[in-house]
């Protein structure tokens, strides 16, 4: 009860988040973790809320578009892998994060956050991703207007952006290395479940 009077609280709940995260998400999420914790709504439970309303809003209009699909033989465990991911986005993104948060590393590896401090700012930043594809299913449900792709475009702008702008929006190379490791880990996330659905198959047959 705590947490969700917490979420829906008018000043400090999901609303004031999603504002601040829209206005300038860098300095943010940069006090969130360095001043104040209670500013915001928790990272995983944005993440969990805003990938529940992306899921309601393409399963009550019927959008056959996922933000994460697999099309293959439906008894694989790859099929079963990815048909999981659909029907738990908010932990899915979690796990997408983590692969996402290891190129982060990487590129800005000479910035010395910590692994768990940039899976936090992905939280943040997918979440609101989540939230621009809700906007886009929401009117391609009530329009009929084919939007999902650029809703994708969109979000994917958006993630690149706000990760730029956590890292120094004054240089333009952060949001090119923003931009590849959210593809890279996208990648990543997406071999690693298919790799982990042929295991299983292999496991299974023998």
């Amino acid at each position: 009860m705590h947490e969700i009077e917490h979420v829906l609280h008018f000043e400090r709940g999901i609303l004031y988040t999603i504002r601040e995260l829209v206005i300038n998400p860098g300095q943010n999420i940069r006090n969130y973790l360095s001043e104040n914790r209670s500013r915001l709504v928790k990272p995983i439970i944005f993440i969990i809320i805003t990938s529940l309303i992306y899921s309601i809003l393409t399963s009550f209009f019927h959008i056959e578009e996922k933000y994460v699909r697999f099309e293959g033989n439906e008894e694989s465990a790859i099929a079963k892998i990815f048909k999981w991911v659909e029907g738990h986005y908010g932990y899915a993104n979690i796990i997408m994060g983590i692969f996402i948060t290891m190129w982060l590393k990487v590129f800005f590896r000479k910035f010395g956050y910590n692994f768990f401090e940039i899976l936090i700012l992905l939280c943040f930043v997918m979440g609101m991703g989540m939230l621009i594809f809700s906007v886009f299913s929401l009117l391609q449900g009530v329009l009929h207007i084919h939007l999902m792709n650029v809703g994708g475009i969109l979000g994917i702008v958006y993630c690149t952006c706000a990760i730029g702008n956590f890292f120094g929006k004054e240089r333009g190379i952060h949001y090119v290395r923003a931009f590849f490791a959210y593809i890279l880990g996208m990648i990543t996330f997406s071999v690693a479940a298919i790799l982990l659905g042929v295991l299983i198959d292999i496991f299974f047959k023998h």
